[in-house]
């Protein structure tokens, strides 16, 4: 039984690009948030997000990770890194580092911490190719982490599924609903909740072919919707997550809908 659930990260954690209704986002940690309190009737869970947009794994365990520890949660998740692979800076092991340090620090004060390994980008986004060997080193080093820190790993990137482009948003950056709730079912079970499965893991239908122009006309859309404003926004030393706090700073009970 837990009783309160914190998580730190990114834009991800956040839950872009899973609409909530009202104005906002959901995201897998809500939805994770939802299975572990479904799984302990009776036992209130309280859940509290401090992820932020475009914040680099470095960033995130200067300002998130002592706000988190003074939360005193026994379950947390912390997963980041993807912002780092999209800047020339990359340094694996910078990473690797502050990524075992936030672990352990949660490990070590009893809470059971969660994270996952990120998914080959490039089915989603053809461009993204040349960042594979990046996210590659970067798995590897999210791997070794949770051996040395105890932190229980969903090796999301291990499972083909994970990388179709019907679980991703529009912007190819983020997971969409269908996507947010497969990563919180498969948290969920790598966490051992009561009734969790591996359906997760299951591939979708196939998906029909599209022809040459479609695909054409959905690149030049996608570059101008999404990859040129980022490019800009990088060039000016911007990120999404200039201004923004946390949505769920302070930890709250988990509300279900009635059934």
């Amino acid at each position: 039984m837990y009783q309160r659930y914190v998580a730190i990260g990114d834009s991800t954690t956040e839950g872009m690009d899973d609409p909530d209704g009202a104005g906002g986002y959901r995201g897998w940690a809500d939805r994770f948030a939802a299975h572990v309190a479904r799984a302990q009737p009776g036992h209130p869970l309280e859940y509290a997000n401090l992820a932020i947009r475009g914040r680099t794994t470095a960033r995130i365990r200067a300002e998130q990770l002592q706000p988190a520890v003074d939360l005193a949660p026994d379950l947390a998740t912390v997963v980041a890194g993807m912002n780092d692979i999209l800047r020339g800076s990359f340094d694996v092991s910078a990473v690797a580092g502050d990524l075992f340090a936030m672990q352990e620090a949660l490990v070590t004060r009893g809470a059971t911490v969660l994270t996952f390994t990120l998914p080959d980008p490039a089915p989603v986004m053809p461009i993204a190719k040349p960042l594979r060997g990046r996210v590659i080193a970067l798995n590897a080093a999210i791997r070794k982490a949770c051996a040395d820190s105890g932190a229980i790993l969903l090796d999301l990137g291990a499972y083909p599924v994970a990388s179709d482009s019907r679980l991703w948003s529009d912007d190819r950056l983020h997971a969409n609903s269908a996507g947010h709730e497969r990563i919180a079912a498969a948290l969920a079970h790598a966490a051992g909740l009561p009734g969790t499965d591996d359906t997760w893991t299951l591939p979708l239908p196939s998906a029909p072919l599209r022809r040459r122009h479609e695909v054409l006309r959905a690149e030049l859309a996608w570059s101008r919707r999404h990859l040129l404003p980022w490019v800009g926004r990088h060039l000016r030393g911007r990120s999404s997550g200039d201004d923004r706090f946390p949505k769920r700073p302070d930890p709250s009970p988990v509300e279900l809908p009635d059934t």
